[in-house]
């Protein structure tokens, strides 16, 4: 088994609300006009991470684990899912994402053969007056809602959060909800692709008919109460879930962490430079890269001025 923090390369995604940020201030590499999403750590179907240099370079990340021990290279509490857990993405909303929400597990692998999706957010910038839309602002029965989506005045019944740099929101399944203009984000979500689309303030695709919506599933797995933000401004732990940990990590000079044999790391670099170093190897670490460090007992050094996000099981 390689036991060496690995760079892995991030399938671009050029949804119709993305900017170029991605491209211009975090380094992405793409032929597509527009960078929304960069799937960072990814094992999923609809675009998985690629190992950026090294033994093992241009193997998805599937393969680098297949080819690395398998359940010994994701560690004893990733193997405990029945996918690979995590899904992790850099995302710059030039435009406002569609309001939207994701089901729980029951539901999407009863309806859609995956699972559901409980992620968080890490706001990594904003521009002034920024704001996003997390649940509702009081409750709303079924009928209220399917009501509001048909006569055009569902914004009235979400909760409008402004926002600024650093905030974090944790968003189980359920919570409906939508990232707004002017936003980039750091989302550590389990690994699925399944969102259902409520409102989407009659767009046109790229085909020139409007987006589809999935107004009745929606309905089906809605969290129609209104949800709570937690603090974490005190903490260094952004999330913690069933699903996932996320941790900021900052390095001001000297740090470190350390590693275990229940699950693999994810660091992805959301400001700053510097270096990583695990068992001897010295890996250069910047803004817009993540690095992947299989199971192991271990502790990772870090050196230079930057801040990131760690995520694991």
């Amino acid at each position: 088994m390689d036991y060496s923090a690995i760079k892995l390369t991030a399938p671009i995604k050029d949804y119709l609300w993305g900017g170029r940020r991605l491209i211009t201030d975090f380094g992405k590499t793409t032929d597509k006009e527009k960078a929304a999403e960069s799937w960072e750590l990814s094992t999923h179907p609809d675009g998985e991470s690629i190992v950026a240099d090294g033994n093992f370079a241009g193997m998805t990340l599937s393969q680098y684990i297949e080819k690395n021990g398998g359940t010994e290279c994701i560690g004893s509490r990733a193997a405990g899912f029945d996918f690979f857990p995590i899904l992790i993405k850099l995302i710059d909303a030039k435009d406002n994402l569609s309001i939207q929400v994701h089901p729980d597990d029951e539901y999407a692998l009863r309806v859609e053969g995956e699972y559901g999706k409980t992620e968080m957010w890490y706001i990594v910038d904003c521009e002034p007056d920024s704001f996003l839309y997390y649940g509702v602002n009081r409750e709303v029965t079924k009928d209220e809602f399917r009501e509001r989506k048909e006569n055009n005045t569902l914004l009235e019944i979400l909760n409008k959060v402004p926002v600024k740099k650093g905030d974090v929101f944790f968003m189980p399944s359920g919570t409906i909800h939508a990232i707004c203009s002017g936003i980039l984000i750091c989302e550590v979500q389990q690994n699925s692709n399944t969102t259902y689309r409520v409102y989407d303030y009659d767009r046109r695709g790229a085909d020139g008919k409007p987006r589809e919506l999935h107004i009745e599933k929606a309905i089906d797995v809605s969290q129609l109460t209104p949800s709570v933000i937690e603090d974490t401004k005190d903490s260094n732990v952004l999330a913690k879930c069933e699903y996932f940990t996320v941790e900021k990590i900052v390095c001001d000079g000297d740090a470190e962490f350390t590693v275990d044999n229940g699950c693999f790391r994810s660091l992805t670099v959301t400001d700053g430079n510097g270096t990583l170093t695990l068992n001897g190897i010295t890996t250069s670490v910047t803004r817009g890269e993540t690095v992947f460090i299989p199971a192991q007992t271990a502790t990772v050094t870090l050196n230079g001025d930057f801040e990131a996000i760690l995520a694991y099981v």
